[in-house]
């Protein structure tokens, strides 16, 4: 298995609530901004921009679950640990993990589908991206 994914997120005062947490709409755009670094570190640097405008693929979101274990708030950085847990037919699972000092702060599942993106079509897994994500998938 290859070594675990993680992007750090700099959690910051603008990020947070009266309450002095990380706003809750916040949490998502945290793992989203992980899985976009997932698909830039295996893709060359390319990520969601790229894929859509320079390679015609697009990935919408067709589900999007999170569990929330602990507060997030400025005081540590943010590490979003992100894996590939299911490639289907046309389809990418991706699992978020987002922990502070050592702390699991929120868990969360995110699916894709692959479609022709100026047409917004379905389509299969392009094969060059089935041969970059299938040695990384790995169970939730």
């Amino acid at each position: 298995m290859a070594d675990a994914f993680v992007h750090e997120i700099r959690v910051t005062w603008g990020d947070c609530d009266p309450a002095r947490i990380a706003y809750t709409a916040r949490l998502p755009w945290f793992a989203l901004d992980a899985i976009n670094a997932w698909w830039e570190a295996h893709l060359g640097g390319d990520g969601w921009y790229q894929l859509e405008l320079d390679h015609n693929i697009g990935t919408p979101f067709v589900h999007l679950g999170m569990d929330f274990r602990a507060p997030v708030t400025p005081r540590h950085r943010l590490l979003c640990e992100v894996w590939p847990t299911r490639l289907g037919e046309r389809s990418i699972t991706f699992a978020v993990h987002g922990a502070q000092d050592g702390i699991l702060c929120f868990e969360g599942t995110f699916t894709c589908v692959f479609v022709i993106a100026d047409q917004f079509k379905s389509q299969p897994a392009p094969r060059h991206l089935r041969q970059i994500i299938a040695p990384l998938v790995r169970e939730g």
